[in-house]
């Protein structure tokens, strides 16, 4: 199962997300892999050293013949795997345009190594470029963060056309699995006006989960570790922990509607 983090713009919780969604479902006993796609690397830089990489999301796109097995890095959490980001990943895009099966390079790649892990989930760039369609070609689900601020939904219907895009024809088994509200802040009436109007735009699909703005949070990446190892106790662990029970259970009902449609 590949699940997508999306959202074009920077700042509302995206890398935060993957790191500690991926984290908490590895915790769940789930073999997890993660990709980091986002050329600033935060992802990667929270769980491996720069002198540690040799190759990594880069050369998955461009040299198809490599193992892509090469290029997986085991983390210090038990059951989580990553695919790193470099700098070189920020000539990807260029490197893209104009061939013809560009969309679809990430699918490729992951069909040979997908089968070895329960879940994938990929981050991907605040952008709605090739490497972000690549990302949404690739995957089964999508999840969206919207930060609970004024400007929450801005950009947003941007990232949904896309998606219904991508749906129409290289991928119409995508479906948005959820939006995220984060950095939630329940003392102000401008947080939960807005956790109000995301919930009556999106319906169900809103995450009953949502992530309230943590130092910790914010303090964990820069000690390489994700909330769990690093503040086990916070109210961050504890969301993303109810994060990732949301998440499985939403796909594990999905599958078992798909199964019971084809039957």
């Amino acid at each position: 199962m590949i699940i997508a983090i999306a959202n074009q713009k920077g700042g509302v919780g995206k890398t935060t997300t993957a790191i500690n969604l991926a984290a908490a479902c590895a915790g769940r006993k789930k073999r997890t892999l993660l990709i980091d796609l986002d050329p600033q690397s935060n992802t990667t830089l929270s769980f491996l050293q720069p002198e540690e990489i040799n190759a990594g999301a880069y050369e998955l796109f461009t040299e198809p013949d490599r193992d892509a097995r090469e290029i997986i890095y085991q983390t210090d959490v038990p059951g989580l795997s990553i695919i790193p980001a470099r700098i070189n990943l920020a000539k990807l895009e260029a490197k893209l345009i104009g061939d013809f099966d560009s969309a679809y390079k990430l699918r490729d790649r992951l069909q040979r190594i997908v089968s070895e892990f329960d879940l994938v989930i990929i981050d991907t760039p605040p952008t709605l470029g090739l490497i972000t369609v690549n990302s949404l070609v690739a995957a089964h689900y999508v999840i969206v963060p919207i930060q609970s601020s004024y400007f929450a939904l801005e950009g947003t219907d941007d990232l949904l056309e896309t998606i219904e895009k991508v749906r129409s024809r290289p991928n119409p088994e995508l479906e948005l699995l959820g939006v995220l509200v984060t950095l939630f802040d329940r003392r102000t009436a401008l947080s939960r006006d807005v956790d109000a109007h995301i919930r009556q735009v999106f319906g169900n699909k809103a995450f009953n989960t949502v992530i309230t703005r943590s130092v910790r949070l914010e303090e964990a990446p820069a000690h390489k570790k994700s909330i769990f190892e690093f503040a086990p106790k916070s109210s961050g662990s504890a969301e993303y922990e109810q994060l990732a029970k949301e998440v499985l259970k939403r796909v594990q009902k999905r599958a078992s509607n798909g199964r019971a449609n084809a039957a």
